[in-house]
This record gives structure tokens, sequence and C-alpha cells, in this order.
């Protein structure tokens, strides 16, 4: 790798910031921050003099100092995080990019064979606005299915589970946790994208015709906008932000996500969703933030072997290894 090529994913990873479809683009952390201050107004925050207990004042500086919490943005877990976020962008570049299943290759083949099926259709005529909003539609339930399906697998596949692993390790949750992952699972995410999206643009492209459109923000599908906007960064932080009972029955609040992150056995393989907790329901897999109290993150005690960045990449076959000869044995 040339000094260029080392230059264009640091780049790349500076873009972030404005890009619509990078869960940490400004306007997500902005959204994140305002939604913050309800909690921070609303939370009894209390130190004790002695016996007696007073509730701080409430101030800006108190304010950045409760979202900004140096323990948890300084944390071992967090700063590994960091680091993740860069170099899982280097071995992306390096080994598996091409390798990608990609959206338009699928959309074309199944496009393709939907004809020799069915045969070439008529496209149907609807108002621009129908087809627009149906595609918008689909494709955000097609992806959010599928992210939610794939991370049902993560955790109930055994040797999925092993590299899965390495995000529910965080001991402490930053907006760079999405980043934590282990390489093949940011594989098989990146897989599951382009073969969701290409299955739908090529429907509809065999239905409607080439003229396809989706209702978008800065690029962005509308519906995956107002999810990320509405406090996606939370999910990964100590910001507690329910959306009340009714609500989190149809979409996963940031806290029903940390519920997800929780040591407790209680919580494990629970709220798997990203945005729609339909998934969850149907699955029987649903915890609502009410029903919940106080949760630490991570894997539980005695039981994290990603204490250093090898450990990182390297356990999950290592587990995989394991569980093979026992099967063999």
């Amino acid at each position: 790798m040339n000094w260029d090529s080392v230059s264009t994913i640091f780049t790349e990873l500076a873009s972030y910031i404005n890009d619509a479809n990078k869960r940490i683009y400004f306007w997500y952390l902005l959204g994140a921050v305002v939604l913050a201050i309800p909690v921070y107004l609303a939370a009894n925050v209390q130190t004790k003099t002695g016996e007696k207990a007073r509730i701080r004042k409430k101030s800006t500086k108190g304010f950045l100092a409760f979202l900004f919490n140096r323990k948890i943005w300084l944390a071992p877990s967090a700063k590994q995080d960091y680091v993740l976020f860069v170099l899982n962008k280097f071995i992306r570049g390096l080994l598996y990019a091409p390798a990608i299943l990609l959206m338009v290759p699928v959309a074309l083949w199944f496009s393709s064979v939907l004809e020799s099926l069915f045969g070439a259709i008529s496209f149907l005529t609807w108002s621009k606005p129908a087809i627009v909003a149906t595609f918008t539609v689909a494709l955000f339930i097609a992806d959010d299915f599928t992210r939610f399906f794939l991370h049902f697998l993560l955790h109930k596949v055994p040797w999925l589970w092993q590299f899965h692993q390495v995000h529910h390790s965080a001991t402490v949750l930053t907006p760079f946790t999405v980043y934590r992952s282990h390489p093949l699972e940011s594989y098989l995410y990146a897989c599951r994208m382009g073969l969701a999206q290409g299955l739908v643009v090529g429907a509809a492209y065999y239905v409607f015709g080439p003229q396809l459109s989706m209702f978008d923000i800065a690029g962005a599908n509308v519906f995956v906008f107002a999810f990320n906007i509405m406090g996606s960064n939370l999910r990964h932080s100590h910001v507690w932000l329910s959306w009340g009972d009714k609500f989190e029955n149809w979409l996963i609040s940031p806290a029903q996500h940390q519920i997800h992150h929780s040591d407790n056995p209680k919580h494990f393989d629970t709220n798997l969703g990203s945005a729609l907790a339909v998934w969850d329901r149907m699955f029987g897999t649903l915890i609502k933030a009410s029903a919940v109290g106080r949760i630490r993150f991570g894997l539980g005690k005695g039981q994290n072997p990603h204490t250093s960045l090898w450990r990182i990449y390297l356990m999950p076959f290592v587990g995989v290894f394991k569980s093979l000869f026992r099967f063999i044995g």
C-alpha cells in the first residue's frame, strides 16, 4: 500500500462527517446532542456530602461533562473503538472490498431472472410520486429486515457469535462503538446491503422501468435519515433515551439498544432490530426500556477475551476452531 492509498483512506474516513449515509454524519451527531439535553435536565444527578444529598444545578458545563464523560470517552474499550474505526477501513480496502456483493450487478441479475421466469411486462403506469414512495418504502423495509435477520443469525449461530462478540465486548458505549466489529462481520453486513438493495432495485426495475428514484435527504433514504437524526448515535452511549412503551412496540429506542448491550444474561439476544421493533415482536426478542433497571455493558465478568487489538482479530477464529474440534471429537 503506497502513501496515496493511505491518504485516500484517511480522506474517506474524514468525509464520514459529511456523508448522510454514515452514522457519524454531522447532523446525526447534532441531533443526538439535542435529544440528550432533556435527558440531562430530567436526570436526578446527586452527590453526597456526608449524609446529605443535593441535586447539582443544571448548567451548560454540567451538560457537557455529562455528555462527554471522560471516564467513558477515554476508557480502554473506547480507545479500542477509535483504533478499530481506522484499522478496519484499511483491512476492508486491502482484503475484501472487491469481493463484496454490489447492488448494481445483483439488481441486473435479479431483473433478468424475473424476466426469464415471467416474461417481459408493460411497466406499471403509476404516478411518479406513487412509484417513488413505493420504491423508498420497499428499500427501507428490505434493508431494515435483512439487518435484523443477519443480526439474529450473528447471535444464534455459534460460529457467527464468535465474531459478533467483538461488538458486544465494549464495556462503554460511544458513537464509535458502531464501528467496533470484526472484519468478517463487516464483510457480511456489506454483502447483505448489496444483496438486499439489489433485489429491491431489480424487482422495482422489472415492474416500474428504469425511471427509479427515492425520496431522500442529502442522499440518504428519507426513513434512514429520520431514524438517524432521531438519536441513532445515542444507541451507543450512556444517555438513556426511551420512546415510551407504545412507541417502543414499533421503533427501537436508544435505551432499548443499550439493553441489547447489557451484560445481564436476561437481556442477551434481545432488541436485535435497527429501526423497526416489529421484527423483534415477531421473533419474541423485544424488551421495552420500562422493564429494565440499571444495566452495565459487555459480555459479563470473566467473559471478555477481547482485551487487546490482536485478540479482537484472532480470538474469534480460535473460538471457531475450538468449537470445531469439540464437534469432531
